[in-house]
């Protein structure tokens, strides 16, 4: 049990740090949707379109070489090796990447329906967070979690204070100081968002610079053909999880009417970000776990560990789904400012729902990574992408955004399953799948029960959150207090 108390540190760490940028789109968004800060609703949709690009290309310039680093940073006697073909093949693709998006940016732009402007500031910041991807794998396979949280900690902190700076207080200033006022420009708003965000990028960098000073600079061909084969159903996994992470945005501006696509993208996003609670859980603990699948696969029994994590995560997460719908309108007006957004919460439910069931579907990837079976996490992941674009694409024009919402819960509650499915198929591990699925399904329904039925009588989703932490607690009881008294 102590290696699990352990296990818990460390996702707590890592949790904080690396979640951070997460957080960092949540806390933005009070500040985003306070009114006067951007001029409209239709604004704070058109950065959110913006930053939905910015996920999908984040994707494809990491082309699953932090996984595959991970993978044979473990595996190879030559560690060193590892560090320095992943490091140099990163830093070939990252330029190459930034050149051809510098030469082609008019026709990016026109193609996107983004400003050329916005396109040159994130083609930096691009770049930018490219280059840190091998240094932040290395701090984390070498256990240096306080030296990673601290730089993810500056970086989000630097991020904020430059998004209020500018949004908030230069304007104001301009008008006092006229050195501000030659650095301040009106409707400017979009410019200052991504300009923190490139400012902070570039902060990182400098701070993990000496990084590329101590490694030695060895590439090694067989060894990048055998990362790569492991690499590229992990970037195809990838490229479908930002599909079915961000592409709603995009769709949703591409498929309604012109006059309010961008309004309804931001009022979608902003109460989105409502179920961040969830997907911040889930990331926390995926990366507090991975290291430790990778660790300990060649451990005895490793399948009891590996049924057991999952079992805990099942059980916090489901309390923390249900305690999130609960309070959901009491937490609106504090992250969600004005009122020009709320006609969206109606997502809110479905969306934290299915954030909780890709949690549990990350937790399940193991088997196909411990086996190298990642082509199945390709075709998991491809197959909830098809959902997801053959959903939106039939209800959006019906039903707009909830159909965006109703499509997410689809699409991850079904990659869930399959890859349970294949899972106890190739590496068989014994989950305790009746406790595990009356969690997901007693959670569901109490937040349905207490958002769409009784949303104004909020003592009935307090009594139901009680309840549930009782039925957790009288089936979780050993476990917590071994947990407890365990060393």
């Amino acid at each position: 049990m102590s290696g699990f108390k352990n296990l818990f540190k460390q996702t707590f760490i890592y949790g904080l740090a690396t979640v951070l940028p997460r957080m960092l789109s949540f806390l933005l968004v009070p500040l985003y949707t306070t009114p006067g800060v951007l001029t409209s609703v239709a604004e704070y949709g058109k950065v959110s379109i913006i930053f939905s690009w910015f996920v999908i290309f984040n994707v494809i310039l990491a082309y699953g070489m932090e996984t595959a680093f991970f993978r044979f940073f473990n595996k190879e006697e030559d560690q060193n090796k590892v560090i320095g073909t992943s490091t140099i093949a990163l830093m070939i693709s990252s330029l190459g990447f930034f050149l051809l998006a510098f030469l082609f940016k008019e026709q990016i732009a026109s193609m996107t329906d983004i400003k050329a402007e916005y396109i040159s500031l994130v083609i930096w910041v691009l770049l930018l967070d490219a280059l840190v991807i091998i240094p932040f794998a290395w701090l984390r396979a070498k256990g240096k979690s306080t030296t990673y949280a601290i730089i993810k900690i500056l970086n989000v902190a630097i991020n904020l204070g430059l998004n209020i700076f500018f949004l908030i207080y230069l304007k104001k200033w301009a008008s006092e100081n006229s050195l501000l006022e030659t650095i301040y420009l009106p409707n400017f708003e979009i410019n200052y968002i991504f300009i923190s965000n490139l400012v902070a990028s570039a902060a990182t960098l400098l701070m993990m610079l000496h990084f590329y000073f101590k490694i030695k600079y060895t590439f090694d061909s067989s060894l990048f053909k055998k990362m790569m084969s492991y690499a590229i159903p992990v970037l195809i996994a990838g490229i479908a999880f930002s599909i079915n992470e961000t592409f709603d945005r995009i769709l949703l501006d591409y498929l309604l009417p012109n006059d309010i696509a961008e309004t309804k993208v931001g009022m979608y996003s902003a109460c989105y970000k409502l179920a961040v609670f969830m997907t911040l859980f889930a990331t926390a603990y995926r990366l507090g776990i991975e290291p430790y699948f990778f660790s300990h696969a060649k451990s005895e029994n490793p399948q009891k560990n590996y049924a057991r994590i999952l079992e805990f995560f099942v059980a916090f997460g489901s309390i923390m789904v249900l305690t999130v719908v609960v309070f959901a309108d009491v937490l609106k007006p504090y992250i969600v400012r004005s009122e020009a957004y709320w006609e969206a919460m109606w997502i809110v439910p479905f969306i934290l729902i299915a954030n909780f069931c890709l949690g549990i579907y990350h937790n399940l990837s193991v088997w196909y990574k411990i086996t190298d079976r990642t082509k199945f996490g390709a075709y998991i992941s491809v197959f909830g992408a098809l959902l997801t674009l053959g959903l939106n694409f039939w209800l959006i024009p019906i039903i707009g955004y909830k159909g965006s919402a109703i499509a997410t819960l689809v699409a991850y509650s079904s990659m869930m399953i399959a890859s349970y499915y294949y899972g106890q198929k190739y590496y068989p591990i014994p989950y305790n799948l009746k406790k595990m699925s009356l969690y997901l399904l007693l959670s569901s329904a109490f937040s349905v029960i207490s958002f769409y039925v009784y949303r104004d009588y909020f003592y009935v989703g307090v009594g139901l959150l009680i309840l549930y932490l009782t039925i957790v607690y009288i089936f979780e009881k050993k476990q917590i207090q071994q947990l407890l008294k365990s060393k």
